[in-house]
């Protein structure tokens, strides 16, 4: 092992690749991380957290409005941007100074510079000559606007992150994570809002129900939804801008935010001299122990393109630790993983989805659709949806999914339950806490079909909580 600068190198100071270092150099090993933009990757710089700042602040402006239903005499008044924007900015700067100083800490070698691979143990790190017995590549994923005349005049997420003032009017392309919750940040700020998409519905791959509750959600709090649409052409007009669809139609707006997915961040690591092997998409292709084509070189995170998820990430990188310095190998499951999107309101899940259990056997349907006791009071149009996925013969709850306040909140301790095997029954014998939405998990007494293909926006469930 002397024969190498070092037994790791870690390439990419994002979630993954900080937490992969940080244990190995835990456990002894002489350990190096390269970062060549930011501490803390996407999800602390331009994602989870700046991004949830925003929707905090875009809730807060409904919370004043509904104040008046519940007897308090509140002004709103105008929304201050750069309040929020210096506010939110300070916050990522501090955290993002602790990424790197954890590792320091740790006794690890931090790089502020650019490593791409000169042969399977060698990078270029910013200049140096560096080598490794082993390699992970930690290196994230990057946004891609689509290939249309003018897209460069619009911007995407990374870029929302620099605006210096509150669009007036904001047109959207997209329906994944991105553009759902941006769509849900900027009405909430008082931005008009519109959303452009080619599918019926957005947030493709979501459970069905899910999917048409949050349409329904969205068309209540004024986001206009241009649904079957693509983006032809991006031209300047005035101040503004003009965005041409497929259709025909020309929507007008201050701003445009290309929400169109991301892509592995590969393009500059030299993986050809290393013979790394990448997908069509430019992923790095592993096996079950993450491990590349070149079995001392290891790919973790969003890189991989398996499941793009801050906390996902962070379990892989800390179980490859494990596995090669710990003397306690170990995988982090991707199965039964829970999740959210901050959308307005949001949606959280665990498990499968109706369409897939379905595929996979007879499961039983609970669903319950409700107008949760805030806005009985606030008269906001905003209803909770709530669904268990449950095995016809094994009875154990495969899925859990909501849309309404606090879904992420409640799945994180549903998510426990369906990564333990629980059954409807076990569910069913579990007190609720009164009053709370949460309780209609465990009070969801009566099947509201066997699986299929919801109606357009589900049929109403008991609904204890109505």
């Amino acid at each position: 092992m002397a024969a190498y600068d070092f037994d790791l190198f870690v390439i990419g100071g994002g979630s993954a690749g900080v937490r992969c270092g940080r244990i190995a150099a835990g456990y002894g090993a002489r350990v190096a991380v390269a970062e060549a933009r930011f501490w803390g990757g996407t999800c602390v710089n331009v994602g989870c957290v700046p991004k949830k700042i925003m929707v905090n602040a875009a809730e807060y402006g409904a919370w004043a409005d509904d104040a008046r239903a519940f007897g308090w005499d509140i002004a709103k008044g105008a929304h201050d941007f750069a309040a929020l924007a210096a506010a939110r900015d300070a916050e990522v700067t501090r955290l993002s100074a602790i990424y790197s100083r954890l590792l320091t800490n740790a006794g690890a070698t931090v790089f502020d510079a650019r490593a791409s691979f000169i042969d399977p143990h060698t990078l270029d790190v910013g200049g140096k000559r560096v080598t490794a017995e082993r390699i992970v590549i930690a290196t994230g994923g990057q946004t891609v606007k689509p290939l249309i005349p003018g897209a460069d005049l619009g911007i995407d997420s990374d870029g929302v992150f620099l605006l210096k003032t509150l669009p007036k009017r904001i047109a959207i392309v997209g329906s994944g994570y991105i553009a759902v919750e941006f769509a849900g940040v900027f009405r909430g700020l008082g931005s008009e809002v519109e959303l452009i998409y080619r599918a019926e519905r957005p947030l493709r791959g979501f459970d069905e129900d899910m999917r048409a509750a949050l349409d329904e959600a969205m068309e209540a709090d004024g986001i206009r939804q241009h649904r079957g649409e693509t983006p032809e052409a991006l031209e300047r007009a005035g101040e503004g801008l003009q965005l041409r669809l497929s259709s025909g139609r020309v929507i007008a707006a201050d701003t445009v935010l290309f929400a169109t997915g991301r892509v592995p961040n590969t393009a500059t690591l030299g993986l050809e001299a290393a013979g790394v092997t990448v997908s069509a998409t430019g992923a790095v292709v592993v096996d079950a122990e993450h491990a590349t084509s070149q079995p001392h070189i290891f790919a973790i995170g969003d890189v991989t393109d398996r499941l793009n998820l801050t906390p996902m990430a962070t379990a892989v990188g800390h179980a490859l630790a494990d596995t090669l310095f710990g003397k306690t190998p170990r995988r982090a499951s991707y199965e039964n993983v829970p999740t959210a999107v901050f959308s307005s309101p949001p949606i959280a899940t665990v498990g499968l989805t109706e369409e897939e259990a379905a595929a996979r056997g007879p499961v039983d349907i609970y669903l319950s659709r409700f107008t949760p006791l805030r806005h009985t009071i606030s008269k906001r149009t905003r209803r909770t949806t709530m669904k268990l996925v449950v095995d016809q013969k094994t009875r154990r709850v495969l899925g859990a999914h909501m849309l309404g306040d606090d879904a992420a909140e409640i799945m994180q301790g549903i998510g426990i339950a369906v990564v333990m095997g629980a059954t409807k029954e076990d569910f069913d014998r579990t007190i609720g806490i009164h009053p709370t939405a949460a309780e209609e998990f465990v009070t969801l007494r009566t099947r509201t079909r066997e699986a299929g293909i919801p109606a357009p926006h589900g049929p109403a469930g008991t609904g204890a909580s109505t």
